[in-house]
């Protein structure tokens, strides 16, 4: 729907990098592109863009906003005690510049299957 799409707020001006809208399931997508490690101040502006959208966006028969935040490299400590942990309606991912061989590929998902369900057990 829009590349650096522009909010107002009665006080300040926001640039959302990537707004989507699922037409089947009824929902906007907010992909916010981090091109360093992830901060809690990225997790942070998600979940704020999400609740900007919510309010001055959704319309009633919308299902709530999911935010989606891609980050060069994510430290697994900020995604543990951060708002993501307990959210259904934000992630954070990491991107990689190049395609990787079959074999990389199936090791970062091995990876981060482990990784998930350790955080899970917990």
């Amino acid at each position: 729907m829009a590349r650096q799409q522009h909010i107002v707020t009665d006080t300040s001006d926001f640039f959302i990098d990537l707004v989507f809208y699922n037409y089947i399931l009824k929902y906007f997508v907010i992909i916010d592109l981090k091109t360093g490690v992830l901060t809690h101040q990225d997790i942070g502006q998600l979940d704020r863009y999400v609740c900007m959208y919510n309010d001055l966006k959704v319309n009633d028969d919308d299902n709530p906003t999911i935010g989606i935040l891609l980050c060069a490299e994510k430290v697994e400590t900020i995604v543990k005690y951060s708002t993501l942990a307990d959210s259904n309606k934000l992630s954070a991912s990491k991107y990689l510049l190049y395609l990787p061989k079959e074999e990389e590929l199936k090791q970062l998902i091995d990876n981060d299957r482990l990784r998930f369900n350790a955080i899970n057990e917990e």
